[in-house]
């Protein structure tokens, strides 16, 4: 028996090491098979409703498409704030409104977008794009901002840099 010693070791460990080595693969396709998905949306700055479901790890741990959201060092399940299309335009230096009209894009009619106002957030028609590119920055005779975005200009003219601040040119 004593020869068989060595032999019987090795087959011990040989199948501790199968044992192992099947769990360890069950174990990772259990992991597969659980795959999480992000809802779409995302975490509304501030919490306007008092949550469903308390205690959430993953969006898939809410009902319909409420998400999974830290509020106040807690994970609760939301209502998903989302994205209007377009982009904020900059905020008019030292003409904005010191409060705050809205924390999210789904707080506005339409199409309009809860943009920073400089002091504050309110609801403002998105940042327009127009065709065309702007040329060199034109001499301007005095400093100042004539326009903040294409949308401020009339026709097919552009929001342009000037040698000092933003006037309406034609594209090039």
């Amino acid at each position: 028996m004593e020869k068989h010693w060595p032999a019987l070791c090795a087959l011990i460990l040989t199948l501790a090491a199968l044992v192992h080595f099947d769990t360890a693969a069950a174990s990772q396709a259990d992991a597969a098979s659980r795959v999480t998905r992000t809802k779409p949306g995302y975490c509304p700055r501030v919490l306007k409703v008092v949550p469903l479901h308390k205690g959430c790890v993953c969006d898939d741990d809410c009902p319909g498409n409420h998400k999974c959201c830290s509020v106040e060092r807690r994970d609760v399940c939301v209502p998903p704030a989302f994205k209007k299309p377009g982009l904020c335009p900059r905020a008019r230096w030292g003409s904005g409104v010191c409060a705050e009209h809205c924390y999210d894009d789904s707080d506005c009619p339409g199409k309009e977008k809860c943009c920073s106002s400089g002091c504050g957030h309110q609801c403002t028609a998105p940042y327009t794009v127009k065709p065309g590119r702007c040329g060199l920055p034109q001499r301007a005779p005095m400093c100042a901002e004539y326009c903040y975005h294409d949308g401020d200009c009339a026709g097919k003219q552009k929001c342009c840099k000037t040698s000092c601040g933003h006037n309406c040119s034609d594209p090039c």
